[in-house]
This record gives C-alpha cells, sequence and structure tokens, in this order.
C-alpha cells in the first residue's frame, strides 16, 4: 500500500515534505498561469489582429469552464484521489498550450484554435484550482492553515510579478509563441513534481453516488453559512470588476497608447507586489486588530486610480492604485481562504471549493465578457470606470456580516 500524506504536527507547515512538494509544484504552475495570460491575448493582438471584443471572447472562455463545470467539478474531486487529478490537469495544460506555437511555426494559428485551446485550458484548471485547495488541509493539520495558506498566496502573488513580468518580456524579446512554449514547459514540470506528493487516500466508496445531492449540499453550505456567504460575494465582486479592468489592459497598453508588451508586464507586476506585501502582512495585521477587520478593511477604492491610465505620471498612479487595491486582495486571500477551509469539514472540501470557484470564476467570466461589449458600445475608458466602481464595493458584503466581529480564526 502507497504511503498516506501525513498532518505535521506543528503550526509551521514546511515541516511537512508534501506540502513542500505541493509548493513546488505549484510554483510552476503559477508561473505557467500567469505568463499564459499575457501572451495569450498578445497573441490574438499580434498574429492575428484579434478585436477588442475577440480579446474579451478569449478571457471570457478562459474562465467558462468554472460556470459549466465549476460545480460537479467539486462533487468529482471529493469522489477521486486529488493528486491525481493534479497532475492529470497539468498534463492536459502542457499538451493544449504546446499545440498553439506549433500551429503559429506551421503558419495555421486560428482563434479557433485559441478559442478552444483556453476554453478546454479553462476545464483543467478547474480541477486544478479546487483539487489544489482541497488537498491542502489533509496534508497538514488545520492550526497550519493560515500559514501555509500564506505561504500559496505569496507564492501567487510572485508568480504574478515574475510570470507577467516574464510573459510581457518574453513576448517582447522572443514572441508570444515562444512565451507559450515555456508554458507549456512549466505545466509538464509541475506534473512530474506532483508524482513526488503520498497518494491521497480513496474517498469511501459509498461517496461515489448521487451526484446532484452532493452538489446541492455544497451549495447550501457556502449560501446558507452567513460568513462563507459574505466571502463568497465579497470575492465575486473583486473578480467581477477586476475582470472588467484587465481585460481590456492589453488592447489599451498595445492598441491605444502604443505601449510596449513589457509596459503591460510591469503593470500587472506592480499588481503582483502589492499581492505579496497583502499577504505578507494579513497575518499579523489580523493579529493587531482582529480577524474580522483585518477582512473588512477596504483598500480597493484604490483602483478608482486605475481608469486615469495614460502616457507619463499617469501611468505611476494608476499602476500605484493597482498595487494598493491588490494588496487588500492578497490579504483576503489568505485571511479568507482560511477560514472557509477552517468552516468546512473534510467530507465538504472539494464541493466548498467548487462553489466558490464557480461563483468567483464565473464573475472572471461576467466580468470579461461585459468588458468587451461596454468597449464596443461606450469606451475603453467607460469600461475601465465601470470595473473600478466595482472593486471598490467588493468589501460592502462582509461589512454587513458576522465576519466583521470575528477575533480570530478559532472563534468570534
Amino acid at each position: 500500500m502507497p504511503p498516506q500524506p501525513t498532518k505535521a504536527p506543528t503550526t509551521t507547515p514546511w515541516r511537512n515534505r508534501n506540502f513542500r512538494t505541493l509548493f513546488a509544484a505549484s510554483t510552476l504552475n503559477q508561473f505557467a498561469t500567469n505568463t499564459g495570460a499575457v501572451a495569450v491575448p498578445l497573441l490574438a493582438l499580434t498574429a492575428l489582429d484579434a478585436s477588442a471584443a475577440q480579446v474579451g471572447a478569449l478571457a471570457t472562455l478562459s474562465t467558462l469552464a468554472f460556470l459549466l463545470i465549476g460545480l460537479p467539478a467539486g462533487a468529482w474531486v471529493d469522489r477521486l484521489r486529488t493528486r491525481r487529478v493534479l497532475i492529470a490537469a497539468d498534463l492536459a495544460r502542457a499538451a493544449l498550450f504546446a499545440s498553439l506555437p506549433a500551429a503559429c511555426w506551421l503558419d495555421a494559428l486560428t482563434l479557433a484554435q485559441l478559442y478552444a485551446v483556453v476554453l478546454l485550458g479553462g476545464c483543467a484548471t478547474v480541477f486544478s484550482d479546487v483539487g489544489s485547495q482541497s488537498v491542502l488541509p489533509r496534508l497538514i493539520d488545520r492550526e497550519s492553515l493560515v500559514r501555509a495558506n500564506a505561504a500559496i498566496v505569496t507564492l501567487m502573488a510572485v508568480a504574478n510579478i515574475a510570470g507577467r513580468g516574464a510573459g510581457g518580456a518574453l513576448v517582447a524579446a522572443l514572441t508570444a509563441p515562444f512565451a507559450l512554449a515555456c508554458v507549456s514547459a512549466a505545466y509538464l514540470t509541475s506534473a512530474l513534481r506532483l508524482i513526488a506528493i503520498a497518494a491521497t487516500p480513496a474517498p469511501p466508496t459509498g461517496d461515489r453516488t448521487r451526484l446532484l445531492p452532493q452538489i446541492r449540499e455544497g451549495l447550501r453550505h457556502v449560501l446558507g453559512h452567513p460568513e462563507l456567504r459574505a466571502l463568497a460575494l465579497n470575492a465575486a465582486l473583486s473578480n467581477l470588476g477586476g475582470s472588467i479592468i484587465n481585460t481590456m489592459l492589453p488592447v489599451l497598453f498595445v492598441r491605444e497608447l502604443g505601449l510596449s508588451p513589457a509596459s503591460l508586464g510591469l503593470f500587472w507586476a506592480a499588481g503582483g507586489v502589492g499581492l505579496l506585501l497583502g499577504a505578507r502582512l494579513a497575518r499579523p495585521f489580523a493579529a493587531r486588530v482582529g480577524y474580522g477587520r483585518a477582512l473588512v478593511l477596504s483598500l480597493t477604492p484604490a483602483t478608482l486610480l486605475v481608469p486615469l491610465l495614460d502616457r507619463g505620471p499617469w501611468l505611476w498612479l494608476a499602476g500605484a492604485g493597482w498595487m494598493l487595491a491588490m494588496m487588500k486582495v492578497g490579504a483576503n486571500n489568505v485571511l479568507g481562504v482560511s477560514l472557509r477551509q477552517h468552516l468546512t469539514p473534510d467530507p465538504l472540501l472539494g464541493r466548498m471549493n467548487a462553489t466558490f470557484r464557480f461563483m468567483l470564476t464565473g464573475a472572471l467570466a461576467l466580468g470579461a465578457a461585459t468588458s468587451g461589449f461596454l468597449t464596443e458600445l461606450t469606451t475603453l475608458h467607460t469600461t475601465l470606470w465601470a470595473g473600478a466602481v466595482v472593486m471598490a464595493l467588493a468589501w460592502l458584503p462582509l461589512s454587513l456580516s458576522p465576519v466583521r466581529e470575528r477575533v480570530s480564526l478559532d472563534g468570534t
């Protein structure tokens, strides 16, 4: 029988070999995801002369999978060995993204292929995201969750900086197809690294029946719990506004302002710096002011500086606003994810995470579609203002919920 994952009997997750392995694979995974987020729309703009609506459609398709299969994916993850799910997801994305540079070099790339790759890649990401958040509490004890999630969110921030910055630099220096070849290689290496995680235990055979009741149970757990519901609404609004903004940034930078892809990568990297600072400060800040107050405190109105984006000093001002907004997102990722994992029993982790991902990534898809449609009807800067206002109001659900009274992760 293969060794079972063991939970470290300490509040630091780094002594747990399985956590270290998961973290190493996640490093590669996050680099690939962020590099691809820059390279795919730039490939569409430069190689296929895509319109604003087509760029918006690409962003929508990349997240549409969470609306199509997000909820059943949670029930499936609860039924399967999570390690196998994570490996299969990375192998699928490696193959999909490898097809793009191959098509470019054969002069056979089409917009239809780009649409198919981002949609199918999104399906693989559904299982990867739900599986990685669900396996974490099974590898470490619950007292280690905040530290572990702080490490994961810090990783996401660094990958946001390095991945998006590297993506812009790779596209500028070596073209988008080469950047996408690097994306494929990173996903493949991540899959190989995940093999080293001790096999997760098989779920009870009784859990392999009644898919729809299992999905409903996950929905009731999240939407029926006042704190979980507030966390979901807060993150969904933040994602909706952020998606409206991010979808049109490649069009604004490359087509309207005539800036280089590297400049776009650096702007997104500034957001990554904010995520990093928020992740690192979340735990000590929550200890000082209280867990609920740390979640409710809002810096997202700083996004109102982003629509001022232009050449010269306005670029720096907008970048500073984006960094501050992402700082709050980074802190809430650590505290919010830890709280929802703490409030959820192990048998419901996959469905809880799938419900959150359904709402959060559904908001990304809606934001991307809205972004392209609104830009076609009005102006690009009107779209940026709409996204900034939505994101600035994301704190309201938390401020109106019992979350604001919580003094620590373990008690109110």
